[in-house]
Protein backbone atom coordinates (compact mmCIF):
# COMPACT_ATOMS: atom_id res chain seq x y z
CA UNK A 1 0.00 0.00 0.00
CA UNK A 2 1.08 3.57 -0.60
CA UNK A 3 2.41 5.87 2.09
CA UNK A 4 0.60 8.88 3.55
CA UNK A 5 1.00 12.27 1.91
CA UNK A 6 2.09 15.20 4.09
CA UNK A 7 2.30 18.70 2.65
CA UNK A 8 4.88 19.64 5.28
CA UNK A 9 7.38 17.31 3.62
CA UNK A 10 7.28 19.68 0.63
CA UNK A 11 7.08 22.94 2.55
CA UNK A 12 10.11 22.12 4.69
CA UNK A 13 12.19 21.42 1.58
CA UNK A 14 13.53 24.82 0.50
CA UNK A 15 14.61 23.36 -2.85
CA UNK A 16 10.93 23.11 -3.80
CA UNK A 17 10.02 26.41 -5.43
CA UNK A 18 6.85 25.49 -7.30
CA UNK A 19 3.85 23.41 -6.24
CA UNK A 20 1.35 22.67 -9.01
CA UNK A 21 -2.11 21.52 -7.92
CA UNK A 22 -3.70 19.71 -10.82
CA UNK A 23 -6.65 17.47 -11.59
CA UNK A 24 -9.96 17.49 -13.42
CA UNK A 25 -12.53 20.22 -12.87
CA UNK A 26 -14.58 20.49 -9.71
CA UNK A 27 -12.36 18.51 -7.36
CA UNK A 28 -11.25 21.36 -5.09
CA UNK A 29 -7.91 22.38 -6.64
CA UNK A 30 -8.39 26.07 -5.85
CA UNK A 31 -9.24 25.45 -2.20
CA UNK A 32 -6.32 23.02 -1.89
CA UNK A 33 -3.93 25.56 -3.46
CA UNK A 34 -5.07 28.29 -1.07
CA UNK A 35 -4.73 26.01 1.96
CA UNK A 36 -1.19 24.98 0.95
CA UNK A 37 -0.17 28.59 0.30
CA UNK A 38 -1.45 29.76 3.69
CA UNK A 39 0.31 26.95 5.53
CA UNK A 40 3.58 27.67 3.70
CA UNK A 41 3.40 31.40 4.45
CA UNK A 42 2.62 30.82 8.12
CA UNK A 43 5.65 28.55 8.33
CA UNK A 44 7.88 31.40 7.16
CA UNK A 45 8.03 31.12 3.38
CA UNK A 46 7.50 33.99 0.93
CA UNK A 47 4.61 32.67 -1.13
CA UNK A 48 2.63 33.67 -4.19
CA UNK A 49 -0.53 31.72 -5.04
CA UNK A 50 -1.84 31.87 -8.60
CA UNK A 51 -5.48 30.81 -8.77
CA UNK A 52 -7.61 30.27 -11.83
CA UNK A 53 -11.09 31.79 -11.63
CA UNK A 54 -11.64 31.30 -7.89
CA UNK A 55 -15.12 31.66 -6.43
CA UNK A 56 -15.67 35.06 -4.85
CA UNK A 57 -16.20 33.38 -1.47
CA UNK A 58 -12.63 32.01 -1.61
CA UNK A 59 -11.14 35.44 -2.20
CA UNK A 60 -13.18 36.71 0.73
CA UNK A 61 -12.07 33.73 2.83
CA UNK A 62 -8.47 34.95 2.65
CA UNK A 63 -9.53 38.53 3.36
CA UNK A 64 -9.60 39.97 -0.16
CA UNK A 65 -12.55 41.49 -1.94
CA UNK A 66 -10.98 41.26 -5.37
CA UNK A 67 -8.26 39.30 -7.16
CA UNK A 68 -6.70 40.19 -10.50
CA UNK A 69 -3.60 39.55 -12.58
CA UNK A 70 -1.30 41.40 -10.18
CA UNK A 71 -0.28 39.90 -6.79
CA UNK A 72 -2.23 41.29 -3.84
CA UNK A 73 -0.86 40.99 -0.27
CA UNK A 74 -2.92 38.78 2.06
CA UNK A 75 -2.80 40.44 5.48
CA UNK A 76 -5.04 37.97 7.33
CA UNK A 77 -2.32 35.32 7.72
CA UNK A 78 -0.19 34.90 10.82
CA UNK A 79 3.14 36.40 9.71
CA UNK A 80 4.92 35.87 13.03
CA UNK A 81 7.25 33.29 11.44
CA UNK A 82 8.45 35.87 8.92
CA UNK A 83 6.52 34.62 5.93
CA UNK A 84 4.27 36.46 3.49
CA UNK A 85 1.49 35.62 1.07
CA UNK A 86 0.45 37.32 -2.16
CA UNK A 87 -2.57 36.08 -4.09
CA UNK A 88 -3.60 36.65 -7.68
CA UNK A 89 -6.06 35.40 -10.26
CA UNK A 90 -4.96 34.66 -13.82
CA UNK A 91 -6.30 37.10 -16.38
CA UNK A 92 -5.73 35.11 -19.55
CA UNK A 93 -6.13 37.97 -22.02
CA UNK A 94 -4.09 40.42 -19.98
CA UNK A 95 -1.26 37.89 -19.71
CA UNK A 96 -1.40 37.30 -23.48
CA UNK A 97 -1.31 41.08 -24.03
CA UNK A 98 1.78 41.33 -21.84
CA UNK A 99 3.47 38.58 -23.86
CA UNK A 100 2.76 40.51 -27.06
CA UNK A 101 4.03 43.79 -25.58
CA UNK A 102 7.20 42.11 -24.28
CA UNK A 103 8.10 39.97 -27.29
CA UNK A 104 6.55 41.37 -30.49
CA UNK A 105 8.37 43.84 -32.72
CA UNK A 106 7.65 47.31 -31.26
CA UNK A 107 6.07 48.59 -34.46
CA UNK A 108 3.70 45.59 -34.54
CA UNK A 109 2.44 45.64 -30.94
CA UNK A 110 -0.58 47.92 -31.30
CA UNK A 111 -1.50 46.36 -34.63
CA UNK A 112 -1.65 42.94 -32.95
CA UNK A 113 -3.56 44.13 -29.88
CA UNK A 114 -6.20 45.90 -32.01
CA UNK A 115 -6.70 42.98 -34.40
CA UNK A 116 -10.17 41.35 -34.00
CA UNK A 117 -8.75 37.89 -34.69
CA UNK A 118 -6.16 38.32 -31.93
CA UNK A 119 -8.83 39.50 -29.51
CA UNK A 120 -10.80 36.32 -30.17
CA UNK A 121 -7.77 34.01 -29.97
CA UNK A 122 -6.44 35.57 -26.78
CA UNK A 123 -9.79 35.06 -25.07
CA UNK A 124 -11.01 31.69 -26.29
CA UNK A 125 -8.41 29.64 -28.19
CA UNK A 126 -8.34 26.06 -26.88
CA UNK A 127 -5.37 25.64 -24.56
CA UNK A 128 -4.65 29.37 -24.22
CA UNK A 129 -5.68 29.45 -20.55
CA UNK A 130 -3.41 26.52 -19.68
CA UNK A 131 -0.51 28.00 -21.65
CA UNK A 132 -0.95 31.45 -20.14
CA UNK A 133 -1.08 29.98 -16.64
CA UNK A 134 2.39 28.58 -17.24
CA UNK A 135 3.52 31.81 -18.92
CA UNK A 136 2.44 33.73 -15.79
CA UNK A 137 4.10 31.13 -13.57
CA UNK A 138 7.39 31.67 -15.37
CA UNK A 139 7.09 35.42 -14.79
CA UNK A 140 6.40 34.93 -11.07
CA UNK A 141 9.32 32.53 -10.67
CA UNK A 142 11.79 35.07 -12.05
CA UNK A 143 10.43 38.25 -10.47
CA UNK A 144 12.86 40.00 -8.14
CA UNK A 145 12.41 42.37 -5.21
CA UNK A 146 14.07 45.78 -4.81
CA UNK A 147 17.15 44.17 -3.22
CA UNK A 148 17.67 41.92 -6.24
CA UNK A 149 16.57 38.77 -4.41
CA UNK A 150 13.76 36.62 -5.74
CA UNK A 151 10.46 38.10 -4.61
CA UNK A 152 8.99 34.70 -3.68
CA UNK A 153 10.68 31.47 -2.67
CA UNK A 154 7.54 29.42 -3.35
CA UNK A 155 4.83 29.74 -6.00
CA UNK A 156 1.66 27.65 -5.66
CA UNK A 157 -0.35 27.36 -8.87
CA UNK A 158 -3.92 26.17 -9.29
CA UNK A 159 -4.31 24.75 -12.79
CA UNK A 160 -7.25 25.73 -15.04
CA UNK A 161 -10.57 23.90 -14.64
CA UNK A 162 -10.19 21.78 -17.77
CA UNK A 163 -12.52 18.91 -18.54
CA UNK A 164 -9.48 16.68 -18.48
CA UNK A 165 -6.44 17.13 -16.24
CA UNK A 166 -4.27 16.08 -19.19
CA UNK A 167 -5.18 19.32 -21.01
CA UNK A 168 -2.82 21.16 -18.69
CA UNK A 169 0.21 19.05 -19.62
CA UNK A 170 -0.65 19.05 -23.32
CA UNK A 171 -1.29 22.79 -23.70
CA UNK A 172 2.32 24.00 -24.30
CA UNK A 173 2.98 21.30 -26.87
CA UNK A 174 -0.41 21.82 -28.51
CA UNK A 175 0.13 25.57 -28.84
CA UNK A 176 3.62 25.04 -30.19
CA UNK A 177 2.32 22.51 -32.72
CA UNK A 178 -0.40 24.93 -33.79
CA UNK A 179 2.17 27.65 -34.42
CA UNK A 180 4.28 25.22 -36.47
CA UNK A 181 1.26 23.77 -38.26
CA UNK A 182 0.11 23.71 -41.86
CA UNK A 183 -2.66 26.26 -41.26
CA UNK A 184 -0.19 28.84 -39.98
CA UNK A 185 2.25 28.16 -42.81
CA UNK A 186 -0.55 28.56 -45.32
CA UNK A 187 -1.77 31.79 -43.76
CA UNK A 188 1.70 33.33 -43.58
CA UNK A 189 2.87 32.14 -46.99
CA UNK A 190 1.56 35.17 -48.93
CA UNK A 191 3.21 37.63 -46.54
CA UNK A 192 6.50 35.74 -46.59
CA UNK A 193 6.64 35.13 -50.32
CA UNK A 194 5.60 38.44 -51.87
CA UNK A 195 5.75 39.49 -55.53
CA UNK A 196 6.31 36.78 -58.12
CA UNK A 197 6.80 34.09 -55.52
CA UNK A 198 3.37 34.94 -54.17
CA UNK A 199 1.87 34.65 -57.68
CA UNK A 200 3.56 31.29 -58.07
CA UNK A 201 2.09 30.09 -54.81
CA UNK A 202 -1.32 31.28 -55.93
CA UNK A 203 -0.91 29.34 -59.14
CA UNK A 204 -0.38 26.03 -57.34
CA UNK A 205 -3.57 26.13 -55.37
CA UNK A 206 -3.37 28.63 -52.53
CA UNK A 207 -5.96 30.79 -54.27
CA UNK A 208 -8.51 28.00 -54.31
CA UNK A 209 -7.79 27.11 -50.70
CA UNK A 210 -8.18 30.69 -49.47
CA UNK A 211 -11.38 31.00 -51.50
CA UNK A 212 -12.83 27.99 -49.68
CA UNK A 213 -11.58 29.31 -46.32
CA UNK A 214 -13.10 32.69 -47.11
CA UNK A 215 -16.48 31.06 -47.71
CA UNK A 216 -16.22 29.08 -44.45
CA UNK A 217 -14.75 31.77 -42.21
CA UNK A 218 -15.99 34.89 -43.94
CA UNK A 219 -13.82 37.25 -45.94
CA UNK A 220 -13.32 39.74 -43.10
CA UNK A 221 -12.37 37.08 -40.55
CA UNK A 222 -9.91 35.52 -42.98
CA UNK A 223 -8.39 38.94 -43.66
CA UNK A 224 -8.13 39.65 -39.93
CA UNK A 225 -6.49 36.26 -39.37
CA UNK A 226 -3.94 36.82 -42.13
CA UNK A 227 -3.13 40.31 -40.86
CA UNK A 228 -2.81 39.05 -37.28
CA UNK A 229 -0.56 36.12 -38.17
CA UNK A 230 1.65 38.28 -40.41
CA UNK A 231 2.10 40.75 -37.54
CA UNK A 232 2.69 38.00 -35.00
CA UNK A 233 5.12 35.99 -37.13
CA UNK A 234 8.17 37.44 -35.40
CA UNK A 235 6.88 35.98 -32.13
CA UNK A 236 6.33 32.40 -33.34
CA UNK A 237 9.84 31.28 -32.50
CA UNK A 238 9.46 32.81 -29.05
CA UNK A 239 6.18 31.00 -28.46
CA UNK A 240 7.77 27.69 -29.37
CA UNK A 241 10.85 28.43 -27.27
CA UNK A 242 8.79 29.39 -24.22
CA UNK A 243 6.55 26.35 -24.71
CA UNK A 244 9.68 24.21 -24.48
CA UNK A 245 10.90 26.20 -21.46
CA UNK A 246 7.52 25.72 -19.79
CA UNK A 247 7.72 21.99 -20.24
CA UNK A 248 11.27 21.97 -18.86
CA UNK A 249 10.09 24.01 -15.85
CA UNK A 250 7.41 21.41 -15.13
CA UNK A 251 10.01 18.62 -15.19
CA UNK A 252 12.49 20.42 -12.92
CA UNK A 253 13.09 18.80 -9.49
CA UNK A 254 12.25 22.19 -7.92
CA UNK A 255 8.64 21.60 -9.04
CA UNK A 256 6.24 19.29 -7.21
CA UNK A 257 2.93 18.13 -8.63
CA UNK A 258 0.06 17.52 -6.23
CA UNK A 259 -2.78 15.70 -7.98
CA UNK A 260 -6.21 16.52 -6.54
CA UNK A 261 -9.30 14.31 -6.83
CA UNK A 262 -12.52 13.40 -5.08
CA UNK A 263 -13.26 9.84 -3.91
CA UNK A 264 -15.55 9.12 -6.83
CA UNK A 265 -14.70 6.48 -9.41
CA UNK A 266 -14.47 8.84 -12.40
CA UNK A 267 -12.38 11.45 -10.55
CA UNK A 268 -9.94 8.82 -9.26
CA UNK A 269 -9.72 7.24 -12.71
CA UNK A 270 -8.83 10.67 -14.13
CA UNK A 271 -6.27 11.10 -11.35
CA UNK A 272 -4.77 7.71 -12.19
CA UNK A 273 -4.39 8.71 -15.86
CA UNK A 274 -2.71 11.92 -14.78
CA UNK A 275 -0.35 10.13 -12.38
CA UNK A 276 0.62 7.70 -15.16
CA UNK A 277 1.26 10.61 -17.53
CA UNK A 278 3.45 12.43 -15.00
CA UNK A 279 5.50 9.29 -14.48
CA UNK A 280 5.74 8.67 -18.23
CA UNK A 281 7.02 12.22 -18.80
CA UNK A 282 9.43 12.10 -15.86
CA UNK A 283 7.69 14.86 -13.93
CA UNK A 284 8.05 15.14 -10.14
CA UNK A 285 4.90 13.82 -8.47
CA UNK A 286 4.56 14.55 -4.74
CA UNK A 287 1.29 12.75 -4.10
CA UNK A 288 -2.48 12.57 -4.38
CA UNK A 289 -4.91 14.61 -2.28
CA UNK A 290 -8.45 13.21 -2.10
CA UNK A 291 -10.96 15.88 -1.12
CA UNK A 292 -14.47 15.51 0.35
CA UNK A 293 -13.90 12.10 1.83
CA UNK A 294 -16.76 10.87 3.98
CA UNK A 295 -15.22 9.64 7.19
CA UNK A 296 -16.77 6.95 9.40
CA UNK A 297 -16.80 8.39 12.89
CA UNK A 298 -18.67 5.53 14.65
CA UNK A 299 -17.20 2.39 13.07
CA UNK A 300 -18.74 0.15 15.72
CA UNK A 301 -22.20 0.93 14.32
CA UNK A 302 -22.08 -0.19 10.71
CA UNK A 303 -24.86 0.38 8.19
CA UNK A 304 -26.53 -2.98 8.82
CA UNK A 305 -26.68 -2.49 12.58
CA UNK A 306 -27.98 1.04 12.15
CA UNK A 307 -30.76 -0.09 9.80
CA UNK A 308 -31.75 -2.94 12.11
CA UNK A 309 -31.91 -0.53 15.04
CA UNK A 310 -33.99 1.90 12.94
CA UNK A 311 -36.47 -0.86 12.13
CA UNK A 312 -36.73 -1.66 15.83
CA UNK A 313 -37.36 2.01 16.66
CA UNK A 314 -40.31 2.02 14.25
CA UNK A 315 -42.05 -0.43 16.59
CA UNK A 316 -41.57 1.69 19.71
CA UNK A 317 -44.49 4.01 20.61
CA UNK A 318 -43.88 7.69 21.31
CA UNK A 319 -43.26 8.61 24.96
CA UNK A 320 -45.13 11.27 26.84
CA UNK A 321 -41.76 12.83 27.73
CA UNK A 322 -41.47 14.06 24.14
CA UNK A 323 -38.97 11.48 22.91
CA UNK A 324 -39.99 10.27 19.46
CA UNK A 325 -38.52 6.92 18.37
CA UNK A 326 -39.24 7.84 14.75
CA UNK A 327 -36.75 10.69 15.02
CA UNK A 328 -34.14 8.28 16.34
CA UNK A 329 -34.96 5.88 13.49
CA UNK A 330 -34.45 8.69 10.96
CA UNK A 331 -31.06 9.54 12.47
CA UNK A 332 -30.03 5.89 12.39
CA UNK A 333 -30.99 5.62 8.71
CA UNK A 334 -29.02 8.80 7.96
CA UNK A 335 -26.04 7.28 9.78
CA UNK A 336 -26.41 4.14 7.66
CA UNK A 337 -26.37 6.19 4.44
CA UNK A 338 -23.32 8.17 5.56
CA UNK A 339 -21.51 5.03 6.67
CA UNK A 340 -22.17 3.28 3.36
CA UNK A 341 -20.85 6.34 1.52
CA UNK A 342 -17.75 6.32 3.72
CA UNK A 343 -17.19 2.63 2.92
CA UNK A 344 -17.49 3.31 -0.82
CA UNK A 345 -15.02 6.20 -0.55
CA UNK A 346 -12.55 4.06 1.41
CA UNK A 347 -12.81 1.22 -1.10
CA UNK A 348 -12.24 3.60 -4.04
CA UNK A 349 -9.16 5.08 -2.37
CA UNK A 350 -7.84 1.62 -1.50
CA UNK A 351 -8.18 0.57 -5.15
CA UNK A 352 -6.11 3.58 -6.19
CA UNK A 353 -3.48 2.72 -3.55
CA UNK A 354 -3.26 -0.85 -4.79
CA UNK A 355 -2.80 0.25 -8.41
CA UNK A 356 -0.33 3.04 -7.51
CA UNK A 357 1.52 1.88 -4.39
CA UNK A 358 4.34 4.36 -5.01
CA UNK A 359 2.06 7.43 -4.77
CA UNK A 360 1.57 8.97 -1.28
CA UNK A 361 -2.11 9.64 -0.60
CA UNK A 362 -3.64 12.28 1.66
CA UNK A 363 -7.30 12.78 2.55
CA UNK A 364 -9.42 15.80 3.45
CA UNK A 365 -12.70 15.09 5.21
CA UNK A 366 -15.99 16.15 3.64
CA UNK A 367 -17.39 19.32 5.18
CA UNK A 368 -21.00 20.31 5.55
CA UNK A 369 -20.49 23.68 3.86
CA UNK A 370 -18.15 25.69 1.63
CA UNK A 371 -14.95 27.18 3.03
CA UNK A 372 -15.85 30.58 4.45
CA UNK A 373 -12.76 31.95 6.22
CA UNK A 374 -9.03 31.62 6.62
CA UNK A 375 -9.41 29.51 9.78
CA UNK A 376 -11.13 26.80 7.74
CA UNK A 377 -8.38 26.96 5.11
CA UNK A 378 -5.87 26.47 7.95
CA UNK A 379 -7.79 23.36 9.05
CA UNK A 380 -7.51 21.93 5.54
CA UNK A 381 -3.78 22.64 5.62
CA UNK A 382 -3.54 20.78 8.94
CA UNK A 383 -5.35 17.80 7.43
CA UNK A 384 -2.92 17.82 4.51
CA UNK A 385 -0.03 17.76 6.98
CA UNK A 386 -1.35 15.10 9.33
Amino acid sequence: MSSEFSIDDLLHDEAIRTIVCCGSGGVGKTTTSAAIAIRAAEQGRRVAVLTIDPAKRLAQAIGLEHLDNEPEPVTTIDASAGGSLDAMMLDMKRTFDEVVIRHAAPEKVQQILDNPFYQAVSSSFAGTQEYMAMERLGQLMSETAADGELRWDLVVVDTPPSRSALDFLDAPERLGSFLDGRFIRLMTAPARAGGRAYLKLMSVGVSSVTTVMSKILGAQLLSDAQTFIAALETMFGGFRERADQTYALLKDPATAFVVVATPERDALREAAYFVDRLEEDGMPLAGLVVNRVQMTYVPSVNATRALNAADAMDEVPDRSSGWRPTDTAALLRLHADVTELGVRHAEAIDRFRLLHPQVPVGQVAAAGHDVNDIAELREIGEELAS
